[in-house]
């Protein structure tokens, strides 16, 4: 949870309730549990609404009585985020910005009341994931934060422009990569795929194949090595115009990346013959890196 400078309630306060558990997990599934000290009198239905500006979201609330006499609301939702790019059209629809929670108790009458959220305990537990992760189905950030008052609120931020890696497959012949241009600024035909060795501007065209957004290539083990035997290290990248994007893994939870996403070094068998020694890992900060030296040839073999 971090402060934002913003307030969780209009000039007039409403009662604040205590807020259980408040996250957002996989980067997109909503999960709320808040405690009614006592059920009210004659409670028919309750539900959770997300405030921004005159925008309204609303969604159900479980009613869970619980045995010291209090009454415990949940509610799980997926979260879309309301801009291009987005995959997924089942849950709520949000736009970037700072959103209130607000509660909201009917009783059998029809009558509502209202009340805000506190905002939980920061949770100082380093653990192996990441409290907030982006969203896998558009890039968006959907985060916790809490007010300058102590209020419960979700701040939406919207993607950025990237090359997201999606997964590599090492076969004894090739190196094939799968990625996805994410909030795009050009036609993707204006996208072109380089290998660029590390430490010099010295690149290598690469050949992708486009669908949609998602894109995939072989990579150019050949004329990477160039059969030298020194081993030299290649970072991929997008370009259009003067836009670089890095290939990169970014929409995930895991806190340090290099150290879950293991690979072994490998011998590749090239189309002319030659063997590359590769290894195609992940660096700390996600990018895919190609550390490659040519091994000799399959008769030396």
């Amino acid at each position: 949870m971090h402060t934002v400078p913003a307030l969780g309630s209009g000039v007039r306060p409403r009662p604040v309730l205590q807020t259980e558990h408040l996250s957002v997990l996989g980067g997109r599934t909503l999960n709320v549990a808040v405690v009614l000290p006592r059920q009210p009198a004659g409670l028919a239905a309750a539900r959770l609404e997300l405030v921004r500006g005159s925008r309204r979201m609303s969604l159900e609330l479980v009613m869970e009585p619980q045995r010291d006499g209090t009454l415990l609301l949940t509610a799980t939702a997926p979260l879309l985020h309301a801009g291009p790019g987005e995959r997924d059209t089942r849950g709520l629809a949000v736009g970037t910005g700072i959103w209130r929670f607000t509660v909201v108790t009917v009783d059998t009458a029809g009558r509502e009341t209202r009340a805000d959220l506190a905002a939980p305990a920061l949770s100082t537990i380093d653990g192996p994931t990441l409290p907030t992760s982006p969203s896998t189905s558009s890039g968006a950030v959907f985060r916790p934060v809490r007010s300058v008052d102590g209020r419960a609120m979700l701040k939406v931020s919207a993607p950025a422009q990237q090359a997201e890696l999606l997964a590599f497959d090492l076969r004894f012949d090739r190196i094939t990569v799968h990625g996805r241009l994410i909030s795009r600024r050009h036609p993707v035909t204006d996208y072109t795929a380089e290998a660029v060795r590390r430490g010099t501007t010295k690149s290598v065209p690469v050949q992708a194949v486009w669908d949609g957004d998602d894109f995939t290539f072989d990579i150019p083990l050949a004329a990477m090595t160039a059969r030298q035997s020194a081993q030299r290290t290649w970072d991929f990248q997008l370009r259009a115009g003067r836009t670089r994007l890095k290939l990169a893994r970014r929409l995930t939870h895991v806190r340090n990346i290099k150290d879950v996403f293991r690979t072994p070094f490998t011998i590749v068998a090239l189309e002319d013959g030659s063997l590359a020694r590769v290894h195609a890992h992940l660096t700390p900060s996600g990018a895919l890196a190609v550390a490659c030296a040519a091994f000799g040839t399959n008769e030396d073999a």
